[in-house]
């Protein structure tokens, strides 16, 4: 597998000027990146099947071992924070366990029956997405995990840093990146674990932007929950409801932190109002606007009433 081979070109790496290193590490941090764009049809397909799966109920699943089971911690630790995505629906299934995330547990890759026994105890459904990482796409952990998911129904997506590998041949949706040899053999912490970082990335950011939980390029799902969070949220309520920041923070307060609400609330939407047409538009903040102009070319008098003649954003 490229991802284990010594390249001949940095065999002399460790004698080289740290500079000259420096470089040449940097460089394949950039060749790997640009590695994913051959892959970008593979990741989009991946993200749509996941998000019509998804739906009300579903769970962001991650699968790995070692480096990639953590690069996949990382990611799926970030949703709740930035896109209020609830805690019960993600869920990581990592070789070793939880202890895992911060150390190294020897043998755990392979035990393919722990795999097994993790996935069945998360009794999945085909509502549930499972990503799996893995950039050998041999990891025997990985692949039995995933293969189980896929008896489930759940929708597989396998990301994997060489070909032909049994990952991505068991994964409804295979994702290759090929990232080739690394400058120091083997360790995939380096260019294969920066691309799998950018394609969970790309995977869960796209999955949040077609489920509405990002307006105008502002992640309006996001909870207040400090200081530095709040004055974000006030921010974005003034932004997009074009009104003064102590409106702005006056109607977050009103709203529990809620900045969708607050945002209505802002131009003048009653609370109720809010709160409903918010339910019925699956929190989607442009096609809340569209519901408030409809109603408003249809019942301008009561709408510019409701909404104190404000004007959409």
């Amino acid at each position: 597998m490229a991802t284990e081979e010594v390249d001949p070109r940095f065999a002399d790496l460790d004698a080289w000027p740290l500079m000259s290193a420096m470089e040449a590490m940097w460089e394949g941090q950039l060749a790997a990146v640009a590695a994913i764009g051959h892959a970008l049809p593979a990741i989009t397909a991946a993200t749509e099947a996941a998000k019509v799966a998804l739906g009300d109920h579903g769970r962001i699943v991650y699968v790995g071992a070692g480096t990639s089971g953590r690069v996949a911690v990382q990611d799926g630790a970030e949703l709740t924070p930035t896109f209020a995505w609830p805690r019960e629906r993600v869920r990581f299934i990592v070789a070793g366990g939880d202890s895992a995330f911060i150390t190294s547990i020897e043998g755990a890759e392979d035990a393919v029956d722990d795999a097994v026994t993790q996935i069945n105890a998360a009794r999945l459904t085909p509502r549930d997405v499972v990503i799996a990482v893995a950039a050998s796409g041999t990891t025997p952990f990985t692949v039995a995990a995933l293969q189980q998911a896929g008896s489930f129904g759940a929708v597989t997506i396998g990301v994997a840093n060489n070909r032909g590998t049994a990952l991505l041949e068991s994964a409804k949706f295979p994702i290759l990146i090929e990232t080739g040899r690394e400058l120091i053999a083997g360790s995939t912490r380096m260019k294969a674990g920066t691309a799998q970082k950018v394609v969970l990335n790309l995977i869960s950011s796209g999955i949040m932007l077609r489920l509405g939980r990002v307006y105008r390029g502002m992640m309006v799902n996001m909870p207040p929950t400090n200081a530095k969070l709040k004055r974000r949220a006030e921010a974005m309520v003034a932004q997009i409801a074009h009104c003064d920041p102590l409106r702005a923070a006056r109607s977050l307060e009103q709203a529990e932190g809620d900045i969708k609400t607050a945002v209505l609330l802002a131009l003048g939407v009653d609370r109720v109002d809010a709160e409903t047409v918010l339910k019925n538009c699956d929190g989607n903040l442009r096609r809340v606007f569209a519901e408030l102009a409809r109603n408003r070319d249809q019942h301008p008098t009561r709408a510019a009433r409701n909404r104190g003649g404000a004007v959409d954003p």
